[in-house]
């Protein structure tokens, strides 16, 4: 059972996070029904972790919450041969035409739409510790810093795995050009 203070802290920390701890639970779970499952979880152990820790920089500290319940869920929930990737539609957002002020033809919509799949297929093949790297970084805005702090590792790590995720994704795309 929490303490007032707890759920107090709890309703100023989490709701604004939500829709990031989905995203991320979505990408690594590639489902959305099992991605709400590990962010109900996530809020869970956050409001229970509440009523002992203190919490100086909210974003990481949830998402790190976020990815460990993912890796429980999957562990627990999936056969150890599967490999998780997102899903797909969290790039939808992304507007791919790049400055093209004009209201796109139907060409151009197409090849938007293609390259916009190309995208998401190369990012969903990432193995997980690059992925989610990947996706806290230019999906979810955290730093180098939060991002070490929410996987638990070395910030050198998280520019490394960053940028071996850009490389693999840019080879990736180069080969279905």
């Amino acid at each position: 059972m929490s303490s007032p203070i707890a759920e107090q802290r709890f309703r100023e920390i989490v709701p604004p996070l939500l829709d990031d701890a989905y995203s991320l639970a979505k990408w690594l779970s590639q489902s959305p029904t099992d991605a709400e499952d590990i962010v109900q979880d996530a809020a869970l152990r956050a409001l229970q972790a509440l009523s002992t820790v203190s919490v100086d920089r909210p974003k990481p500290w949830f998402l790190a919450i976020v990815r460990n319940a993912a890796m429980t869920f999957m562990a627990r929930n999936r056969r150890k041969t599967v490999a998780y990737a997102g899903d797909l539609s969290d790039l939808d957002a992304l507007d791919l035409r790049q400055g093209d002020d004009a209201a796109p033809n139907p060409e151009q919509e197409l090849i938007a739409y293609e390259d916009g799949e190309r995208l998401r297929q190369a990012i969903a093949g990432l193995p997980p510790p690059f992925l989610e790297t990947l996706v806290m970084r230019d999906i979810n805005g955290l730093s180098y810093r939060e991002i070490a702090e929410a996987t638990d590792t070395p910030v050198g790590t998280v520019m490394s795995r960053l940028a071996r995720a850009r490389a693999m994704l840019a080879k990736t795309l180069r080969a279905k050009a």
